[in-house]
């Protein structure tokens, strides 16, 4: 208990870090220190690593799947700045139980006031000869970056699964931490399963199933918190080569084999282009069909939606883009959710060019012409004038999952195609390669990586940096008028099909026979609002779109299904929604339904049944839609 000083003076603190919010660098850790003398605010983190920061955390945690909890302890390596008398830490819905010094004497510790999104700081006393500090906590049934699957949510259908989704600021619900992608830290890890079941975690990992359920874990290279992770269920581990491989269900494992074969080649690939993979081994593991987001790029270990097991390997540039994290995320990290697009979009065009080495131009341009219409789509849906479609983001105050749209992918993306086309891709890709060495396991703002453009890209050249004009993409709303126009002889000859059918062709004399799933998607974007059911009928009898495997293609051709009212699909559109989290198919499609009254209440008849599947992240978007 704090005596009332202590209390006083604590509080006083902790009002003092409710109105300026943790400070991180947008610099390199100078060498042999973590402690930063030039610093930023992080607006979505209470630690102060200029004072106190995390070096190391060791976990050691128990699963109870009956409680739905993780219980047991975090021990941190901390450095202190000469005169600090705490640390603080990020906590969401946490139970700390007490937090023990490494002379094994009881720390004072308190817990502040929530705060919307962010949770409540732990600030814990010390002195600048504290080295180690061992914390005893327990998660609660609802932290938000837990997801408790029942056997019936799995694949499988026989056992458990919990995985974690830690980003952008949900670290703090299941581990006590500094929780900013500007602070970086090692790991150690020893956690307690079912026996029988397996746990994965973004570390050095098992290839088989322990026998007492003990697993250990480390992750040698420093990592921000929101690329913890973890994974535990009933899944069997396939190796491609001897640094590559996937983690699936044993129902699922086979598709997975198959659809991610080429795993070796894109490493190999991405190298290519942007030197050495820092991270030694890289796998994926197929998560079940809950997850919210098409994949996560936890280092070493990719979280996958099992959407994307489309039988023909035609989705599998996530994978590619999930690998290119490898560099641009978890390499070299956005300061802040601010600079969010310096994750994606730097992301977005180096997938695109490991797709292009792996599978050709053609196949490249038709990404990035849908790309482009995702992300017109989504301005269009901000408003051309919104802060939120500028690429430098203004969130302070904001949950950062505000920021995650096409906007810092694509938007960011074309800046750099821009770049490319208006200075060339051997000089773009000697800077980016320098980049990404000269920066790796630090984090970096806009504003640095701005200042390297005009000193190492445009140097002198005016001429170049007004034909980008760079801070109207950074800094100003919308589509900047010179966006790269990109060409594509096969989705000209889509849009001559769709032209065809317009004007009264029946489907069936189209000329697709050679369409892919991209040419596929451009074809039925490019199609009417308003179908008749008629015109459902005929395209669905000639191509079988409601049947179809591939769920991007299910997702476009579900959104002409609703407006239409092809009551034929229903069943396949509930099964989706029922079984399919994956937040970017399903809170469109609970939108689209909810604009009309009869689509709103068939809208929540299928939530009832499907919400328990869904991720929190999922439930929160759709809770709001449908109340």
């Amino acid at each position: 208990m704090l005596n009332r000083i202590a209390l006083l003076a604590s509080l006083s603190f902790l009002v003092c870090c409710h109105q300026q919010p943790a400070n991180l660098t947008s610099h390199p850790a100078r060498a042999g220190s973590n402690l930063k003398s030039d610093f930023m605010k992080d607006p979505h983190s209470f630690g102060r690593p200029d004072e106190a920061v995390v070096n190391h955390l060791d976990l050691n945690i128990t699963v109870d799947f009956d409680k739905k909890m993780l219980s047991g302890t975090a021990t941190c390596d901390i450095e202190m700045k000469e005169n600090a008398t705490h640390i603080i830490l990020d906590t969401k819905g946490l139970d700390i139980k007490r937090v023990m010094l490494e002379d094994d004497k009881p720390a004072v510790f308190q817990l502040g006031d929530e705060v919307k999104f962010l949770g409540r700081p732990l600030t814990i006393n010390c002195t600048s000869s504290t080295r180690k500090l061992t914390i005893y906590y327990s998660t609660s049934a609802d932290a938000a970056a837990l997801q408790w699957l029942t056997p019936e949510q799995t694949a499988g259908k026989k056992f458990p699964f919990l995985f974690t989704q830690s980003q952008a600021i949900l670290a703090r619900t299941w581990v006590p931490c500094q929780d900013s992608p500007g602070i970086r830290f090692t790991y150690s890890a020893k956690v307690q399963v079912p026996q029988g079941l397996m746990a994965v975690m973004s570390a050095e990992n098992p290839t088989k199933a322990s026998e007492n359920g003990m697993y250990h874990f480390n992750m040698p290279q420093p990592i921000p918190a929101y690329l913890l992770a973890l994974a535990v269920g009933d899944f069997v581990f396939h190796p491609f080569d001897k640094r590559t491989g996937v983690y699936a269900e044993p129902v699922t494992i086979n598709k997975a084999i198959y659809e991610f074969a080429d795993l070796p080649k894109m490493v190999d690939a991405a190298e290519k282009l942007y030197g050495p993979y820092a991270w030694g081994q890289y796998d994926l593991i197929v998560l079940p069909p809950s997850f919210p987001f098409g994949g996560m790029e936890n280092p070493r270990l990719t979280f996958a939606t099992p959407t994307i097991l489309a039988g023909d390997r035609s989705l599998t540039s996530l994978v590619a883009h999930e690998l290119a994290h490898s560099w641009s995320g978890n390499l070299v990290t956005n300061a802040t959710w601010n600079d969010f697009w310096m994750n994606e979009g730097f992301t977005v065009y180096f997938e695109n060019r490991i797709m292009e080495a792996l599978y050709g131009k053609d196949f490249d341009d038709m990404q990035k012409i849908l790309g482009q219409e995702d992300l017109r789509e989504t301005v269009a849906d901000l408003g051309d004038t919104s802060i939120d479609t500028h690429l430098k983001l203004q969130l302070d105050g904001r949950d950062p999952d505000d920021g995650m749209t096409d906007v810092a992918y694509e938007k960011g993306n074309n800046l750099l195609l821009l770049i490319e086309k208006t200075i060339g891709r051997e000089k773009l890709d000697t800077f980016l390669k320098s980049y990404f060495e000269r920066h790796k396991f630090h984090s970096i703002t806009t504003e640095q990586f701005l200042s390297e453009y005009k000193s190492e890209l445009i140097k002198d050249d005016s001429a170049d940096a007004k034909k980008i004009d760079i801070e109207k993409w950074i800094y100003g709303p919308g589509i900047p008028s010179n966006m790269v126009k990109i060409e594509s002889s096969k989705f000209n000859h889509v849009d001559k099909e769709v032209t065809a059918f317009k004007n009264g062709t029946a489907p069936s004399k189209l000329e697709t026979k050679s369409f892919t799933a991209f040419e596929w998607i451009r074809f039925l974007r490019s199609l009417s609002d308003s179908l008749s059911l008629k015109q459902m009928k005929e395209l669905d009898e000639a191509f079988h779109f409601t049947k179809s495997g591939n769920s991007e293609i299910l997702f476009v051709w579900f959104q002409h299904v609703i407006p239409s009212q092809y009551k034929v699909a229903y069943p396949s559109l509930e099964s989706f929604l029922e079984n399919v989290g994956r937040r970017k198919f399903v809170k469109p499609l609970y939108q689209q339904l909810a604009k009309t009254p009869e689509g709103k209440e068939m809208a929540k008849k299928i939530y009832d049944k499907a919400r328990p599947n869904y991720h929190p992240i999922t439930q929160g978007s759709i809770d709001e839609l449908l109340k």
